[in-house]
């Protein structure tokens, strides 16, 4: 993601930068969401991808046919990840590889001492193994280390949380995020069909959300209540005798240790809806709202508001509570429209992120 990236470049570039002063980027995974790492980095100044690391020929002819539209010159391909990571020229490192291999591959980064590496999400696919990564990362302070949470940077997301985290509504009581969208899309091999690769819908997908919630609320979950199924996508499909098993709904309910509550209402099989993700947070002081439309949408209509903020001074709901005037007039919330980079919304399936 092109907002996360450009922070990371400058976080890896801490003594990282190689001599010519333009950071080298190594891609290890060349599908969907590598090749959209390479175009979020065509737009970044002073960054290039000079290696990209995968097994499969339609996924490096892909990537070779981005890297020679953003002419970045002669970019190695190779086909194991081992290849890339003796790449001493390199200063960072992308794992964009299903999501079951990464922590084989982030265990061999760190043995080959790379500089610094982005892991897409999810960092791991068991508890045991995000257990594992941690203890590499505190083990090896030298290596920049970051997974990538790019739902945190949808420009309209991101004002949400700065309004959050200021207290512009207050001290925070509840917490919703809706996503209604597509079905997975298929991958090389349908290694996304099944949770044994994934970790399930819950975490492939929705570690976004649960990240969000603890980034903005800022505490501890205690409790956590969930339903979901398997109940309308690829219940059809099957490969080598195996049957899909993925969740394509569900409803979370998280209790947190200070007190607030969160909600996750997750559907893969909502394409038809007005917005992809629907974020609301409310406090005692207000309330904030952001929304984002269809991840791959090119364009969006700047006239419609994706951000909404009310504000309550409690006094005033009190002396409402108590007037004649039943129901009291409502509170006029202010709506916006936060813009998206055009740069961004080309390149990239993230609506800006």
């Amino acid at each position: 993601s092109v907002w996360c990236l450009h922070s990371a470049g400058r976080l890896f570039a801490r003594g990282a930068m190689n001599n010519a002063n333009v950071f080298k980027f190594g891609i290890i995974g060349g599908g969907c969401i590598g090749q959209e790492h390479i175009r979020n980095i065509s737009v970044l100044e002073n960054a290039t991808v000079a290696a990209v690391c995968d097994p499969h020929p339609k996924s490096r002819e892909q990537c070779q046919a981005l890297v020679e539209k953003f002419r970045m010159g002669n970019v190695a391909m190779v086909t194991h990840h081992k290849e890339l990571l003796a790449m001493s020229e390199l200063d960072g490192i992308i794992i964009a590889t299903p999501n079951h291999t990464h922590f084989q591959v982030i265990q061999d980064a760190f043995a080959a001492k790379v500089k610094s590496m982005l892991v897409e999400k999810p960092l791991c696919i068991t508890v045991e193994e995000c257990k594992d990564v941690l203890e590499l990362v505190d083990a090896h302070p030298e290596t920049m280390f970051w997974v990538g949470m790019e739902y945190r940077y949808i420009p309209s997301v991101d004002r949400l949380i700065l309004e959050v985290h200021r207290g512009s509504i207050g001290a925070v009581k509840m917490l919703s995020i809706r996503e209604h969208r597509f079905p997975f899309l298929r991958k090389v091999g349908n290694w996304n069909r099944f949770k044994e690769n994934t970790g399930d819908t819950l975490v492939e997908k929705c570690c976004h959300f649960f990240d969000l919630m603890l980034y903005m609320l800022e505490s501890k979950p205690v409790r956590v209540f969930g339903s979901g199924g398997q109940d309308v996508n690829h219940l059809d499909e099957s490969y080598d005798g195996q049957k899909s098993n993925i969740l394509d709904n569900a409803f979370v309910i998280v209790d947190f240790e200070g007190g607030q509550r969160a909600c996750l209402d997750i559907c893969m099989f909502a394409e038809a809806s007005k917005n992809q993700e629907e974020i609301c947070v409310v406090g005692d002081a207000g309330k904030v709202e952001a929304c984002a439309p269809a991840h791959g949408a090119k364009a969006i209509d700047v006239e419609i508001p994706n951000f909404v903020i009310g504000r309550v001074d409690p006094n005033s709901r009190r002396r409402r509570a108590e007037s004649d005037d039943q129901p009291p007039a409502p509170v006029v919330p202010e709506a916006s429209h936060i813009e998206i980079d055009e740069r961004l919304m080309e390149v990239g399936a993230h609506c800006g992120a």
